[in-house]
């Protein structure tokens, strides 16, 4: 094992011990953070409410800004997504601020914009971690994020990467589409990287039903693809989602998980933006411990594995006793699906 190697290693380790001790050890620091970087996508995908083609990058300064706060407030870990998150020049400098303060960083990207240019800048700002989605083969109406696109993107990953690589792929997009779920989990494996499998949501984050063939081209993905998040997603809520059951737990978001727009908001999630709407300058301890304790009236029925894998340690312990305020206010206007 080369010295890198091995640094990387224990990096990753010490990160690790970290986030469990924060997890375990206190019920208000956020476990994790998604931060929009640009609301702006390359893409147009039909299923997506979660970009528009025309808004500019966050400011570095701003998103800086927003770093050192979430880590004012003993964030673990921190995801910079979109829109399309390679769409913003100054990515790197984001990532490297972050790790700098001792987060685990990620990102979610199509996969469109990457190059070796790009995947060495990642590896020296520090990035740990990558989810490329891909849905389909082929692109059409309903996903641009097609195989066919970007797997030359997967070969370069797989080769230059020094991050974790995950492609992940959304059941219920198209019935027609959902062998080409399977074809993607092979060609990942064939790369040596991992993939995960979600179920497509509708605007306010809940299940679309999943049809026999859809059920069994899950099963044959988690097979040729085994992992913990597999696993853990499949007990924690897609089996009873699957099967036409709800779920009971306590969705910390707010707390746990925050949720920053680009205009540095935090909302519970990206479907259901509107609350708290505060701005994260602003965003406090107290502001964490009533979205901790608030209950959400679209739990039983999410499927944003994110919120429930960092509310899984507080299952048992931390009474919601807190009404959902958001019932009484309309719906948030999203783009269509």
């Amino acid at each position: 094992m080369s010295e890198s190697s091995l640094s990387r290693r224990l990096a990753t380790l010490r990160d690790g011990v970290r986030f469990l001790s924060r997890a375990v050890g206190s019920r208000y620091t956020p476990l994790l953070a998604q931060v929009v970087v640009t609301r702006r996508c390359n893409l147009a995908c039909g299923y997506c409410n979660e970009y528009d083609d025309f808004s500019p990058p966050v400011p570095l300064a701003d998103l800086l800004a927003r770093v050192d706060h979430l880590a004012a407030l003993k964030t673990a870990s921190i995801t910079f997504t979109g829109g399309e998150p390679l769409l913003h020049p100054d990515l790197d400098k984001v990532i490297r601020a972050a790790r700098n303060h001792g987060m685990i960083v990620t990102m979610i990207t199509n996969g469109f914009r990457l190059s070796r240019a790009w995947i060495d800048r990642l590896n020296a700002a520090g990035l740990q971690g990558m989810q490329i989605s891909i849905d389909n083969l082929k692109p059409d109406e309903i996903s641009m994020k097609s195989l066919s696109s970007v797997e030359n993107r997967l070969g370069l990953l797989s080769k230059h990467a020094r991050f974790k690589v995950n492609v992940n792929s959304v059941l219920g997009v198209s019935g027609e589409r959902t062998q080409d779920v399977i074809t993607v989990a092979e060609t990942a494996a064939k790369y040596g990287l991992q993939h995960s499998v979600g179920v497509l949501h509708d605007h306010h984050g809940t299940l679309k039903p999943l049809s026999p063939a859809q059920m069994q081209a899950y099963e044959t993905v988690t097979k040729i693809s085994p992992s913990l998040v597999h696993t853990l997603n499949y007990r924690l809520f897609q089996k009873n989602l699957m099967h036409g059951r709800s779920n009971d737990w306590k969705c910390r978001a707010g707390a746990r998980y925050l949720y920053v727009t680009e205009d540095g908001s935090v909302h519970w999630c990206s479907q259901q933006r509107g609350y708290p709407a505060i701005a994260l300058l602003d965003y406090t301890r107290e502001d964490i411990k009533r979205e901790y304790h608030t209950e959400k009236g679209c739990s039983p029925t999410c499927t944003l594995s994110c919120v429930h894998q960092v509310s899984l340690f507080d299952r048992y312990r931390g009474r919601q006793n807190i009404p959902d305020p958001t019932t009484a206010r309309p719906a948030i206007a999203v783009a269509a699906e």
